[in-house]
């Protein structure tokens, strides 16, 4: 070939390739929320920090995500911000849902986001049929192991640990671990007669001691097991318990002090226990918490899907958490969110310890969802986050069509800034 022609071929093959979409402009369609919905399932959780309030986001490509979490009222607002926009640009969804308004979102509205934040990334797994997992990275690990909120229903191994029928703590704890979980949990010696029962702190603290020593002979030298304090403690009790249980090692203490003083006090009772201390199941977006994971004043996050505003900010905690070499042990909401969970705690590198809660078994209103077996999440390759439900069991309370107000101003570059 002569060099003039060797050089217009080049030429041509440069500009053909220029031309030429990239990988992911090919393989994403142009696209556009056109409608989010919102649905009741048969048994609504009316705890809002739980809540399996089911919210799906359609575009105009005939794709679908589904997510879970919020409420009525905050999912539609969230939801103004969503409509007319490219659902594949996650990133910029997630900061105007964040922005629109006045004031920054507290904890009930970021919950809603994050609902809707589940169904974006649902929508981009189907739209480029993959997991959302893979999206993230891909697995780091086989499979996520969890740990059974007060044990098993009595048959299989379990029970709260007291009262007629019940199995003791070590029986519980015994059988737990057997039944292939990680560890064994228990709260601190509630009372089980109601919510108006006298608790007496003090006092409980020596039955805390007492059934801790039973779970740790359950699962025996090798196994471990947790205690969930429910921030029912004074400071000084909490102490009180902490240093009597530190003989019988365990996996963690969670909520160990009230969450308004969570960022004062778990600094100062760092450095009076041994115990590994988890907190935050009511935590919402990183800045709740993360002078504590910098610091390293704990050792467990308990945040969770979708109470920090969604799979977009669970990656950047997970990345904050990465950074500090601290573990997450998120704690159980939906059976939507749970199955988000393996989706976006898979990728992450540290240590990841879930709280099954009641979705071991899938909810009736889900043909596909959570792979739940042996006391471990199972990572599955269905595109999107693998959910598909039956809609006909849910009631649809909410639609949204139309764009809603918007509250913020751009930089020269395009991105956001307050108004």
């Amino acid at each position: 070939m002569r060099r003039r022609t060797f050089l217009k071929s080049l030429a041509g093959t440069a500009g053909a390739a220029l031309a030429r979409p990239r990988p992911a402009e090919a393989a994403l369609p142009k696209a556009k929320v056109t409608r989010i919905r919102i649905y009741k399932p048969p048994e609504l959780n009316e705890l809002f920090n739980q809540s399996n309030m089911i919210v799906t986001v359609e575009t105009d490509i005939g794709i679908t995500g589904i997510g879970e979490g919020g409420s009525k009222d905050t999912l539609e607002q969230c939801a103004g911000n969503v409509i007319g926009h490219n659902p594949f640009e996650i990133e910029r969804i997630w900061h105007e849902m964040y922005m629109a308004w006045f004031y920054p979102p507290g904890r009930e509205k970021i919950h809603a986001q994050g609902a809707l934040d589940m169904a974006l990334w649902d929508i981009k797994g189907k739209a480029l049929d993959v997991p959302v997992h893979q999206l993230l990275g891909g697995m780091m690990r086989d499979h996520l192991e969890c740990y059974a909120t007060g044990g098993l229903p009595r048959g299989d191994g379990s029970g709260s640990g007291r009262g007629a029928g019940r199995l003791s703590v070590r029986e519980n704890a015994q059988a737990t671990i057997e039944a292939g979980f990680r560890a064994f949990r228990m709260d601190a010696a509630s009372l089980g007669n109601g919510t108006n029962a006298i608790y007496n702190t003090h006092e409980r603290v020596r039955q805390v001691a007492a059934d801790c020593k039973e779970a740790r002979e359950g699962v025996g030298p090798n196994g471990d097991w947790c205690i969930d304090f429910h921030q029912r403690f004074d400071f000084a009790d909490a102490i009180r318990a902490c240093k009597l249980i530190e003989d019988y090692e365990p996996y963690f203490v969670e909520d160990p002090v009230r969450d308004e003083q969570a960022l004062d006090e778990i600094p100062k009772l760092r450095m009076l226990t041994t115990v590994p201390l988890a907190h935050g199941e009511e935590w919402g977006q990183r800045w709740d918490f993360h002078r504590l994971v910098y610091n390293k004043d704990i050792d467990y996050i308990r945040a969770t899907l979708p109470n920090v505003g969604g799979i977009t900010e669970m990656v950047k905690i997970a990345a904050l958490c990465e950074t500090s070499a601290i573990g997450i042990v998120p704690h159980f909401t939906g059976p939507i969110s749970t199955a988000a969970l393996v989706h976006t705690l898979g990728p992450f590198s540290g240590p990841v310890l879930v709280e099954i809660g009641r979705n071991r078994t899938p909810a009736d209103y889900l043909k596909e969802g959570l792979d739940f077996k042996d006391g471990k999440c199972w990572p599955n390759t269905r595109p999107g986050l693998g959910v598909t439900a039956d809609m006909s069991r849910l009631t649809m309370i909410g639609e949204v069509t139309e764009p809603g107000r918007k509250w913020f101003y751009r930089r020269p570059d395009g991105s956001l800034t307050h108004w």
